[in-house]
């Protein structure tokens, strides 16, 4: 028994004998940068280690970050130095490089050296981007939200530099994918000549870890349709209704970009007039789209003039849209009739003296006539031509004879600003005399 207890514990302390044995030192001054001339470019990281001419397994680690499958084995003859492309690295964390002695047939045969933990972070997306047109072209203009607070600084692969992060102008149009329309900048504003709706722009914020797609402008072409009334009392409301159709660009990864049609809400419109024949069209009224692009514009009408119905240049955070302008169409105004009666009522004893008046808009001089329903004729007949002093006229007579009586006044036309104002007649005025 004691013999086999005795050859039981040489066999075990020879065990542990060989582990110590094959346990090799471990490498050291593990050490990341960026490679080549241009550092930070994000070509690759650059490991270096020290060691006696050992093989060596290369792998990433995680800290507070999943470790990526990464795993490079670096011959005995080979140099002590190994370049880890970026993009075996995950972005957004936090990472160190960790050294052992050891081959993919043997294992690991060290504990592991690791490197200064650095951050992944990739660029700040660019945030609401705005157009301008200038000329033919459009200036661009974008912000960039504070970067958030980096949890390794000064770290062996943070670039040094107040500007480390570079855009790219990416523009889309119909037919074609998003291409870059310029060089990498650091400025956040950029004037893209010979650049007209409809397209896509984007940039392509990058820095020496990744890309990322951001400041949006839609560059939109519209359309517009629209109707006014032809013809109209003079001073009062009236309607301005039509549609604006937009056509924007949508651009897939790896596609050709689209032109789709859209009918935002939103949308600017402007009624314009002429005041006078030959003038310069000036707003008269204001309004926008609702759901479906549709417009209804309140307007009150004025005299006899064409208008037009337009979308003009307008910007908002990430939209440019195009002009565009509704065929002219003519409102006809007529004469208003604000007032018309007898003063005191309708009702009236043989013998009374009557005033009879009417009050239209526009306040014009002009002279109106009266006149009587003859029921034997059964016909309007002319009393009196009266003189109009400011939209006003009234005639005084007395009554001679009992019993039911009907009165009207007709208005006639005008020019006004240079354009036919159209006449009316007012409603019926019935006069009872007892």
């Amino acid at each position: 028994m004691r013999r086999v207890l005795a050859v039981g514990l040489a066999a075990l302390l020879g065990a542990s004998a060989l582990t110590a044995c094959q346990s090799d030192p471990m490498p050291t001054d593990v050490g990341v940068a960026w490679a080549g001339e241009s550092a930070g470019g994000g070509g690759g990281v650059l490991v270096s280690w020290k060691d006696d001419g050992a093989p060596n397994r290369i792998t990433i680690e995680g800290v507070l970050s999943s470790s990526p499958s990464y795993v490079k084995y670096v011959g005995a003859g080979e140099p002590n130095s190994w370049e880890i492309p970026t993009s075996a690295f995950p972005p957004d964390g936090n990472y160190r490089v960790a050294v052992a002695t050891g081959t993919s047939q043997g294992g690991v045969t060290s504990k592991l050296a690791r490197s200064e933990v650095f951050d992944t972070d990739g660029p700040v997306r660019p945030g609401g981007a705005s157009a301008t047109p200038m000329g033919r072209g459009v200036l661009m203009k974008w912000s960039v939200p504070v970067a958030p607070q980096d949890f390794t600084p000064n770290d062996p692969l943070d670039v040094k530099g107040a500007k480390t992060q570079r855009y790219v102008p990416m523009v889309g149009r119909p037919g074609g994918t998003m291409r870059a329309i310029g060089p990498a900048t650091t400025s956040t504003r950029q004037l893209i000549k010979s650049l007209q709706p409809p397209y896509l722009f984007q940039l392509r914020a990058q820095n020496e870890w990744s890309t990322r797609m951001g400041g949006e402008v839609l560059g939109l072409t519209s359309s517009i349709s629209g109707s006014v009334p032809a013809l109209a009392q003079y001073s009062i409301q009236v309607h301005v209704r039509g549609r604006v159709v937009v056509q924007e660009v949508v651009c897939e990864a790896d596609t050709a970009c689209v032109q789709r049609r859209a009918t935002p809400a939103g949308v600017p419109v402007v009624v314009l007039t002429q005041v006078t024949p030959g003038a310069r069209w000036t707003p008269a009224a204001r309004g926008s789209t609702t759901a479906g692009g549709h417009y209804d514009i309140p307007m009150v009408n004025g005299p006899s003039r064409p208008y037009k119905i337009t979308v003009p240049a307008y910007t908002r955070a990430g939209v440019l849209t195009g002009p565009s302008t509704s065929r002219p169409a003519y409102t006809k105004s007529v004469v208003r009739v604000a007032a018309a009666g007898f003063v005191g009522g309708p009702a009236k004893r043989r013998g009374d003296n009557v005033s009879v008046y009417t009050t239209v808009t526009p306040r014009m001089n002009s002279t109106v006539m009266l006149q009587s329903w003859n029921r034997q004729t059964r016909r309007w007949v002319n009393l009196k031509a009266v003189p109009m002093r400011k939209g006003q006229a009234s005639l005084l007579f007395k009554t001679s004879q009992a019993g039911s009586f009907a009165y009207r006044w007709v208005i006639p036309g005008a020019m006004m600003f240079g354009r036919p104002l159209g006449g009316t007649i007012t409603p019926q005025l019935p006069l009872t005399v007892r």
